[in-house]
């Protein structure tokens, strides 16, 4: 679905959209006006009613992809065209304001217009490319079952860790306990891990005491582990902090795996924040813009 929108229907609605901005392209070549060219001619106001009527129509989609029991077309078909005509709209605006452009409402309007065109280009940029990669990254699993699978290694490490005796228990509980998944709007969208370990560390002339390390990736966990490794001198143990590491390893693909996952959902849904908002901003800019047209006019 997500790569067919663009060619929906053989690309109807991208000749649909090329045609009309060709058309309006053409009619503004040959417009001939009195004034240099502006919102103010014949010309100027036809594009501002089609550009209006154009907002109103790309607007309703937001209805029209809720109403699953409507029979206006299909939720694709709408997206196809939505897609297209929106990037239409900037051709039709631009040719509407003549290139006059100003510190005013109706430059506002103009310029809210092509970032509403251009956060929408960039959501479905994101969703012809995040999709698969989701899809590969969670390699035929949900995330409710990778979450499953983490919840299944913690226990396996633990019980390996308890094996082990020592140190080794306190240091994967904690590792398990400030393990970091998610976070803030940012964390999320630069896949940041800020995972944490606490581990034993004797302080110069006392006892041992308890410092926090990062351990982005369990990075610092599987570092402890190894120079427990290198330590050891009995197989039997050997073989046990080996195995233990092979957990830990697993569970450290799983987690960057899960943190992956998040990282392509925020992606998904970030864009939303900017177009939603921006196109809500563009109905009040062109509101005021109408409004001000006509107490001049």
């Amino acid at each position: 679905m997500h790569q067919s929108i663009l060619a929906y229907r053989r690309m109807r609605y991208l000749w649909i959209a090329s045609a009309v901005s060709l058309a309006a392209i053409i009619v503004y070549a040959l417009h001939r006006p009195a004034e240099p060219p502006n919102g103010g001619t014949w010309l100027g106001y036809t594009l501002g009613v089609a550009g209006t009527l154009l907002i109103a129509w790309l607007t309703a989609f937001g209805i029209r992809k809720r109403r699953y029991s409507s029979t206006l077309g299909s939720v694709q078909g709408w997206l196809s065209a939505h897609v297209y005509l929106g990037a239409a709209l900037v051709v039709i605006a631009t040719l509407h304001a003549g290139m006059q452009f100003g510190l005013n409402v109706h430059t506002l309007a103009y310029a809210l217009t092509c970032l509403v065109v251009a956060s929408g280009i960039a959501g479905v940029w994101l969703y012809l490319r995040y999709p698969e990669l989701m899809s590969r990254n969670r390699v035929a699993q949900t995330r409710e079952q990778m979450l499953a699978e983490l919840v299944d290694l913690d226990r396996l490490c633990s019980r390996q860790a308890a094996a082990i005796g020592g140190e080794f228990p306190d240091a994967i509980m904690s590792g398990r306990d400030r393990t970091k998944l998610g976070g803030s709007a940012w964390a999320l969208l630069a896949g940041r891990d800020g995972s944490q370990l606490l581990l034993p560390s004797p302080a110069a002339g006392g006892p041992q005491q308890e410092r926090a390390l990062p351990n982005p990736s369990q990075t610092r966990l599987l570092d402890w582990l190894g120079a427990r490794l290198a330590e050891s001198t009995d197989g039997e143990r050997t073989r046990q902090i080996h195995e233990l590491m092979s957990l830990v390893g697993a569970r450290r693909s799983l987690l960057d795996r899960l943190r992956r996952d998040a990282q392509i959902r925020a992606w998904l849904e970030a864009w939303l924040y900017l177009h939603i908002p921006a196109t809500f901003a563009l109905i009040a800019a062109l509101i005021a813009h109408i409004i001000v047209v006509f107490l001049y006019w």
